[in-house]
């Protein structure tokens, strides 16, 4: 089945991925959508699955693999519940870091478990390697954007709090649509989101490490 063309039967400015190296075509695309699937379940999970499923219940897009289990009624609903839920606590500093610690065994696994399905159709071992690299790309976004928030929520006034989560629903928003109408460039921009995360995530070690550090005291020998 040409997976490529199913994913336009809505998105009809979908471009195609190109054919690396001798990778049959259809596998790259999944591939791509794998990863995206897995960075964006770092950032708006809930958001994340309620668009996938809205779009293949609603919008007409054959999802591939066994990704169609979001289009059932439980899943969209409760997903729908949810992301509204999500919208409000991550924009409230003293909520927001509990709601990330929580998140921790959510979004990770998750990711892993949206990868793995892309590959539903394509045996076991692309799922294997897909679950592995969906879980790893959510727990770098995840890091990345528990540590970053983690740091604005020290700050006492909630503006700063409200604008770094509304510019996370605009860089989940962005994402998607550069995953669904350009991939090529949406990886391009993947790799970019990758190093600054892991910059993030060295600079948010280093700041623990130095506050469990234990202290010197002045004039010892």
């Amino acid at each position: 089945m040409d997976f490529i063309y199913a994913w336009s039967s809505k998105l009809d400015s979908l471009s195609p991925l190109l054919d690396w190296s001798g990778i049959p075509l259809d596998l790259a695309s999944l591939a791509a959508l794998a990863a995206g699937l897995g960075w964006a379940s770092g950032l708006r999970l809930y958001a994340l699955v309620f668009v996938l499923g809205a779009l293949g219940r609603f919008g007409g897009v054959h999802l591939p693999g066994d990704l169609a289990v979001l289009t059932h009624p439980l899943v969209l609903g409760l997903s729908g519940l949810m992301l509204s839920v999500e919208f409000f606590a991550d924009k409230l500093p003293w909520l927001d870091s509990l709601w990330d610690a929580v998140h921790t065994f959510i979004r990770i696994p998750a990711g892993a478990a949206l990868a793995a399905a892309v590959m539903g159709d394509m045996g076991g071992a692309a799922q294997v390697a897909a679950a592995l690299a969906g879980g790893t790309l959510a727990a770098g976004t995840h890091f990345a954007k528990a540590g970053a928030r983690m740091a604005i929520n020290a700050s006492p006034e909630p503006v700063t709090n409200v604008s770094a989560s509304l510019g996370e629903d605009a860089l989940f928003a962005g994402g998607l649509w550069m995953l669904l109408h350009q991939p090529l460039w949406f990886l391009g921009a993947l790799a970019a989101f990758l190093l600054l995360a892991l910059a993030v995530i060295v600079l948010m070690w280093r700041f623990i490490g130095r506050l469990f550090r234990p202290r010197t005291r002045s004039g010892a020998t």
